[in-house]
């Protein structure tokens, strides 16, 4: 961890502001001393960071190492959390959905919106960026997802706004 925090660390004071760091996606169980939102949270106090979540990643490391997704999220303390990613993400193709690839090839699926939505009821409203870096579709594809993903922040910040009142 001293690495890690010793590196961005070094980073922000180069560039002089603060940055924040993803989680990543896991394809195989590993045995460590923290688990990883404590990791990142612990990593990111000690280095003056904050979060940037990967909804994406998350669903794929539960899937395919085994863990709940929405305990992932309530493990990370919402003044951390800066940003949101959504992508896409295929199955192998020879276990199938036993093990699935962080591809931002694919649409967003349903069951990485829905933890979107759960994110979003968490964290508040966050900037939500959808990642497309292979299998490029039309525009209006594009557009749709950008649109739902608009959709989702304008109804938390309204929510948000209500419950202020």
């Amino acid at each position: 961890m001293d690495n890690l925090v010793n590196q961005i660390d070094a980073f922000q004071n180069a560039i002089g502001r603060s940055i924040l760091i993803e989680n990543p996606t896991n394809y195989l169980p590993f045995a460590s001393e923290m688990d990883e939102p404590d990791f990142l949270v612990e990593a990111s106090k000690r280095a003056g960071c904050g979060l940037l979540i990967d909804l994406n990643n998350i669903w794929i490391s539960a899937n395919n190492v085994g863990f709940e997704p929405l305990k992932y999220l309530d493990a990370l303390p919402v003044e951390r959390v800066g940003e949101i990613h959504i992508a896409g993400h295929e199955e192998d193709p020879v276990l199938g959905d036993a093990l699935l690839i962080d591809s931002h090839g694919s649409p967003v699926s349903e069951s990485v919106w829905t933890l979107l939505y759960a994110a979003l009821e968490r964290f508040g409203p966050k900037p939500v960026l959808v990642e497309r870096d292979a299998n490029i579709p039309p525009f209006e594809d594009l557009k749709h997802e950008r649109d739902r993903a608009d959709a989702a922040i304008l109804s938390f910040r309204a929510e948000s706004h209500v419950a202020a009142e």
